[in-house]
Order: C-alpha cells, then sequence, then structure tokens
C-alpha cells in the first residue's frame, strides 16, 4: 500500500461576465501528488503544482468595439517532475512541465460576428484543436492531444506550458458543420520561457485545420503540417547531421452521448513517421455523469490510449540495447465528487504497458487523489 497517494488541491475564486460587467476573471490552484507503483521504479509520491490566473475583457461593454474580446492567462507551475520517476514516454499527469517557472501562457483577441470568429496572439492549439469535452475528467496527458502532434516541433506545437503566436478562423458552414483553419509560430514559447515570445518565425510555421459536424455525432477530421522541414529521427546525411523531411498528419475525432448519464469519445491520428517517435496512436473513453443517485454530482471517466512507435524510432532504441514494443499503452479510471459545496475529490488510478516503450519492464500502476477547493461563490466585480 503506498504510503502518500496523490493528490491535487484546486482553489478557484470567478466572477461571471455579467450584463453590467466588462471583465469576467478566474483563479485556480492546482496542487498533485502522483506516484508509481512497480519493482523498477521508485514509489515516493510526487508534489506537482499549477498556478492559473485568467481574464476575459468584452471590449464592445468596455470600449465599444462591437464582436471583440480579449482573452489573458497566465500559468505558474513548481513542483517536481513525476515522469523522472516513471520514465513513461507519454507521462501520467497533465500538470507536469519539464520548466516550472511563471508564464504568459495566453494572450488573444478575438474578432466575432455572425457566422465565425478570428483570433490572434499567443494561443493554446489544444482548447480547440483534437479535442474531446468528455475526455476533460481524465489526468493522462494523452487525452488532451495526440501523442503524435505532440511530440513534433524544435520545442513542441502551441500547447500546454508553451504557446506561439497564431492565427485562427472559425467559419459555420451550415447549423451543424464549421471549419477552423490556424497558423501558428513552428517554435513555441512565451514570456517566462527562455528566450521568451518567438516573433522571428525562422522555424517557420505549424497549419492546422480542422472540419467539424455536430449531427446525433459530434465528428472531427483534422489535418497538420509544417511549413519547414523537421529533423529526421534516424536518417542522417554524409556529414552526420539529420536529414530534412516533410512532418505532417491526421486526425479524426468522435463523441456521442449513448445513454441519459454517458458520453462516448474516440480518437485516431497518424503521422509521417519520420519526424517524431510515434507513428500514430488513439485514444477513446466514457464519463458518466450522476453514477450515484443520491450525490448528482458524481461522476466515473474510463480511457484507454495507445502511441504507436514509428519504424525509424524503434530502430534508435533497438541500437541501444532497449527490447523495444510497438506501443506504449495506458488505462486511466478516476471518479469524481463534490463531497460540499466547496471540495470536490477525485481518486485516480492508471495502467501503463511497456512504460517507456520497453517490453522488459514491469507493468506500471500509478495513483493519485484530486482535491478542488472552492470557497467562494460565483459574485458580480
Amino acid at each position: 500500500m503506498l504510503a502518500s497517494a496523490p493528490a491535487i488541491l484546486t482553489f478557484t475564486a470567478s466572477t461571471p461576465a455579467a450584463a453590467d460587467n466588462a471583465v469576467a476573471w478566474s483563479v485556480a490552484y492546482t496542487a498533485d501528488v502522483f506516484a508509481g507503483a512497480s519493482d523498477d521504479v521508485s514509489t515516493r509520491g510526487r508534489f506537482l503544482d499549477n498556478l492559473d490566473v485568467m481574464a476575459d475583457v468584452d471590449l464592445a461593454r468596455a470600449f465599444g468595439w462591437q464582436g471583440m474580446t480579449l482573452h489573458a492567462h497566465v500559468l505558474n507551475n513548481s513542483g517536481s517532475a513525476l515522469n523522472d520517476d516513471l520514465g513513461t514516454l507519454q507521462g501520467a499527469d497533465n500538470i507536469e512541465v519539464s520548466r516550472q517557472r511563471l508564464r504568459l501562457f495566453e494572450l488573444w483577441a478575438e474578432k466575432a460576428w455572425d457566422g465565425g470568429s478570428v483570433r490572434a496572439g499567443l494561443y493554446d492549439l489544444n482548447s480547440e484543436f483534437y479535442a474531446n469535452d468528455s475526455a476533460g475528467l481524465l489526468i493522462a496527458p494523452a487525452f488532451g492531444i495526440g501523442s503524435e502532434l505532440a511530440a513534433t516541433g524544435p520545442n513542441g506545437p502551441s500547447i500546454f506550458p508553451s504557446t506561439a503566436l497564431a492565427v485562427r478562423g472559425h467559419f459555420d458552414l451550415g447549423a451543424e458543420s464549421s471549419v477552423s483553419v490556424a497558423v501558428l509560430n513552428a517554435h513555441a514559447g512565451v514570456i517566462g520561457d527562455p528566450g521568451s515570445v518567438d516573433i522571428e518565425f525562422d522555424d517557420g510555421a505549424l497549419i492546422i485545420g480542422e472540419y467539424s459536424w455536430t449531427g446525433g455525432v459530434h465528428l472531427g477530421v483534422g489535418a497538420w503540417g509544417y511549413t519547414d522541414q523537421q529533423d529526421d529521427v534516424r536518417e542522417t546525411d554524409a556529414f552526420g547531421a539529420p536529414v530534412s523531411r516533410n512532418a505532417y498528419g491526421f486526425y479524426a475525432t468522435a463523441e456521442r452521448e449513448l445513454w441519459s448519464n454517458a458520453t462516448g469519445f474516440a480518437r485516431v491520428g497518424v503521422s509521417d513517421g519520420d519526424t517524431t517517435p510515434y507513428a500514430g496512436g488513439w485514444q477513446a473513453g466514457l464519463l458518466f455523469d450522476e453514477v450515484l443517485s443520491a450525490r448528482p454530482s458524481s461522476q466515473i471517466s474510463f480511457g484507454a490510449y495507445q502511441g504507436a512507435l514509428s519504424d525509424k524510432y524503434r530502430a534508435n532504441e533497438f541500437d541501444g540495447g532497449v527490447s523495444v514494443a510497438r506501443a506504449e499503452t495506458g488505462f486511466e479510471l478516476t471518479y469524481s465528487d463534490q463531497l460540499t459545496p466547496w471540495l470536490r475529490v477525485q481518486p485516480d488510478v492508471q495502467l501503463i504497458l511497456d512504460p517507456g516503450g520497453d517490453r522488459d519492464r514491469d507493468n506500471l500502476f500509478v495513483f493519485g487523489l484530486r482535491f478542488e477547493v472552492t470557497p467562494f461563490a460565483e459574485r458580480g466585480a
């Protein structure tokens, strides 16, 4: 039995954008302690935390600029690195970062009109692309965005915890369909990161588009690619430098209400297989609301995911003496309940097969407990 199970403490205070308010803001603090259990990893608990400070300004109310909104999001992360102990490829905690620091995560302006909108600024790609709402309760990072896209770019794509300058357009095609397109700096970096915001675009751009249909099933089909070629993960030229390759991929998402209290989701993605460790991957899961009749806020979610490793990445690992698997696979089961008006608790357990893509490693269990504290009711500013 673990001495210390993973725990997350979240404090949130917010104000609504009421008719006479131009500004809506929120503050959330999350603290995690996670631990793994297997014969080849440390079982000590690891502490991580996450602070979000967000504000949305209705510029129509503030200055009379119709259809205009300004969004700002400051992010701070501290604590230790859980995956230093676990040694997985895709991680186990969606607030873990490689650099603990204060960042300006998002700062964008949006112009909206009937049938569409345009955003420009520091923008989180995963807030609108390659995402399923019903996967939001799950903690494993693979349920946020497909690993084959998350592992691309010179500093990762424009997602948590570092975004990039971007322009995003969203256009309705009818009552149930729409298309979204974004052009983002290929080099992610914000105020708080080494080098701050990259404004040179020396590494080119990441272009992504997604078609969405919101009928009985919410379907999405997307494609992405980099304007500049990326390094091959294995092949080199005569001078030992990585060969340059086109980097691109495709994905599809689906989400549907299955019963009155249950929603299911599924996603699949593929990449070029030359410029990322992943040839593709998939994620699927179920979210059940009000699972206990006496607990209207009770939820259970189960998810499974797999990151399929590319042939070139597997060849590199084989050369290094690793008995390399074809994929890293994970399962997660989590329960959430609002115990009091100000306290939500969420125990979590994960099982990871072939952690790190190594067939010789034992299967890995990860245990956690998440608390969310909201002591203040929403009120006007």
